[in-house]
């Protein structure tokens, strides 16, 4: 059987993100979103304290009133989670008139794009989907990638990001001698390097991983 959504990373850096609603779920959602590099707007009448908090420290924008058919249109990814099953709907259409990617929460019918459970570290994301299908057992999975990918991984992500821009600026011009040097960061022992050895140490070791 083929799956609907395709698992895809979408930028949202030149896109403004619309949550429509104030409660908890809708706060899950815009914390999401804070984690990534985008602007986000909600409009909520009456929004959980903690939506009110990231407005007031200028994280996101709030705009304190019901939803306003058809101005989901002009935002760039929408999300519905009003408790109001109505105001989805509204959302829903409102964002696929404009062909604007829309979720409505706990509502698969009603998704162009679902969020999968993922595990993040640094620039490091692991995520787990299962087709908008059974949500609570990619959350269940969440949990064993925790224990797979402890926080040091967070350094060895931002570590592996350094090294393969240096590879592309400074090492050898064919691909088989850059993914050599490639190869050696996968090989060498992580648990040991970030252990017993400094950000000096370390960038040490990637010059001679550089060479032919």
């Amino acid at each position: 059987m083929a799956n609907k959504y395709l698992p895809i990373g979408i930028s949202v850096a030149t896109r403004t993100c619309l949550v429509v609603g104030g409660g908890a779920v809708a706060l899950r959602k815009v914390e999401t979103l804070l984690d990534y590099e985008t602007r986000v707007t909600v409009i909520a009448p009456k929004p959980d304290t903690k939506i009110e908090y990231h407005a007031e420290q200028g994280r996101i924008e709030l705009i304190k009133r019901e939803y306003t058919s058809p101005e989901a249109g002009k935002y760039g990814l929408v999300i519905a989670a009003s408790s109001d099953a109505y105001v989805n709907k509204e959302v829903y259409n409102d964002a696929i008139a404009a062909r604007v990617p829309v979720n409505v929460v706990d509502n698969p019918p009603l998704c162009d794009f679902v969020f999968p459970a993922i595990t993040k570290r640094d620039c490091l994301t692991v995520a787990v989907s299962t087709d908008g299908q059974a949500p609570f057992l990619a959350g269940f999975l969440r949990e064993f990638l925790d224990g797979i990918f402890p926080d040091r991984w967070c350094r060895i992500a931002g570590y592996a990001g350094k090294f393969r821009r240096m590879v592309m600026k400074e090492g050898p011009k064919e691909a088989k001698e850059k993914q050599q040097c490639l190869q050696r960061f996968l090989n060498a022992d992580w648990k040991v390097l970030l252990k017993e050895k400094n950000e000096e140490e370390i960038e040490a070791e990637f010059q001679d991983w550089l060479k032919v």
